[in-house]
Order: C-alpha cells, then sequence, then structure tokens
C-alpha cells in the first residue's frame, strides 16, 4: 500500500503547488498579504478528508483507495509545514494580527470543514 499513497501523495503535491500559486498570485494582485493559497487548501483537504473518512467506514471506499486519497493526496495536499512556515513570515513581518488570524482560523475552518464532509457525508450515505 506504500505504492498507493506514493501515487496518491503525488498528485496532491501537484494540485497543492499548482493551486496555491494560482490563489497566492491572485490574493497579492488584490494587495493581500494573507497566505490564502494555504489557507484554502488545508480547508478544503480537511473537507475531502472528513468525506472520504466516512466513505471507508463505511466500506464504500476500499482501503487501497483510502490510502491513495485519504493518505496520499489529502497528505500532499494539504501542508501543516507550509502553514507554520507562513506564519512565522507574517510574524516576522510585523503582521502579528493577521498572523493570528491566520492560525486561529486555519484551526477553526479546518476541523469544522473536516466535520462538515463527515456530516454531509453520512447524511447522504446512511
Amino acid at each position: 500500500m506504500i505504492w498507493a499513497a506514493g501515487v496518491g501523495g503525488m498528485a496532491g503535491a501537484m494540485l497543492r503547488y499548482g493551486l496555491g500559486k494560482i490563489i497566492s498570485r491572485k490574493a497579492a494582485a488584490a494587495g493581500s498579504s494573507f497566505p490564502w493559497g494555504t489557507w484554502v487548501i488545508n480547508i478544503s483537504g480537511s473537507l475531502l478528508l472528513g468525506i472520504l473518512y466516512v466513505l471507508t467506514g463505511e466500506g464504500i471506499l476500499l482501503p487501497l483507495w483510502w490510502a491513495v486519497l485519504g493518505i496520499g493526496f489529502c497528505g500532499a495536499y494539504t501542508t501543516f509545514s507550509t502553514f507554520g512556515y507562513e506564519t512565522m513570515q507574517l510574524i516576522r513581518e510585523h503582521l502579528r494580527i493577521q498572523a493570528a488570524l491566520y492560525v486561529m482560523s486555519s484551526i477553526i475552518m479546518g476541523v469544522a470543514a473536516a466535520f462538515a464532509g463527515m456530516w454531509f457525508t453520512s447524511f447522504i450515505v446512511i
């Protein structure tokens, strides 16, 4: 199953890089210093992981696909290390309020998105 996680991880990393660049460029063009690219990716990845969790638990998604999509894709698509790095960048640039908002909103919205994905999928599937 390691290969399955690797295949999913490759796709997740590529999408994160491409989508993150697009979102970050648009945010910068609008004059925002908030790390919208990573924020959107981490929240959407949390939502997807919540959906996949329920599908796997209900036996709809086979363990192989959990390895590809849940562990590999979502694991590479979302990024805790970039979240930490960008938080430190905001602090270094003396944007402490933005850093605090980034941390709080990332955690709250990430957990809420995972819960929403689980709830919605449970509602539809069960």
